[in-house]
């Protein structure tokens, strides 16, 4: 399985490919805005000649859904969230605007519901879903055992981790998210990061800011 990064938008935000021999790829958390964006995700799909076959978001805040739409328009595919982030991505319309985002295209509603222990399977295309709230209610986490990575959004970073001064954020709910959910996770787990570089569960359960809070 390989994983693709695409850093998109003002923010920074990490998007993901993920993709295997067979040409099948699932799409995670399209952050592109531009349309030099939109074109260079498009571009890496078709030259690759990759078969999307779902769209994943790991949570629903602006800079994670800003190319939902895009996607969606170009691919025939399932979108999966969390119920719980719903009301968040559904909010974004309205502050769109206030982040410069005049162009915004309003993200289709998912059409696949995510929750806790669920397990993905597209393909030979496979994750566990987690549950991880804190950041934000609906968020969750794409692991792949077999392959000893995570999509981990916005729960860990390398050092620190996702701000809790947005709606539905609780520095307490994201602590035990981090202990109780991520930290279980083995070492070696290599953690994709919804912004900044990727790391590991080893490196954050010895050196992460979070151990101060």
């Amino acid at each position: 399985m390989f994983v693709k990064e695409f850093t998109f938008n003002p923010f920074q935000e990490n998007t993901y490919i993920v993709y295997t021999d067979s040409g099948s790829c699932v799409i995670i958390d399209p952050g592109c805005y531009s349309a030099q964006e939109e074109s260079e995700l498009f571009s890496f799909i078709k030259e690759n000649e990759l078969n999307p076959v779902a769209l994943l978001n790991t949570h629903a805040h602006i800079d994670h859904v800003l190319g939902n739409a895009f996607v969606l328009s170009k691919f025939s595919i399932p979108f999966y969230l969390h119920d719980d982030d719903i009301k968040t991505l559904t909010a974004v319309e309205s502050y769109a605007h206030i982040y410069g985002f005049e162009g915004y295209k309003v993200s289709p509603q998912p059409t696949h519901s995510l929750s806790n222990l669920k397990q993905l399977k597209f393909d030979d295309i496979e994750f566990s879903v987690f549950h991880t709230p804190g950041h934000c209610p609906g968020h969750v986490v794409f692991y792949s055992e077999k392959h000893q990575f995570v999509i981990n959004g916005d729960v860990l970073f390398n050092g620190s981790f996702g701000r809790v001064d947005l709606p539905g954020g609780d520095i307490e709910i994201l602590k035990n998210s981090i202990f109780s959910t991520m930290f279980h996770l083995p070492e070696s787990t290599t953690v994709y990061c919804g912004h900044g570089p990727e790391t590991t569960i080893g490196q954050e359960k010895r050196t992460n800011y979070i151990h101060n809070f």
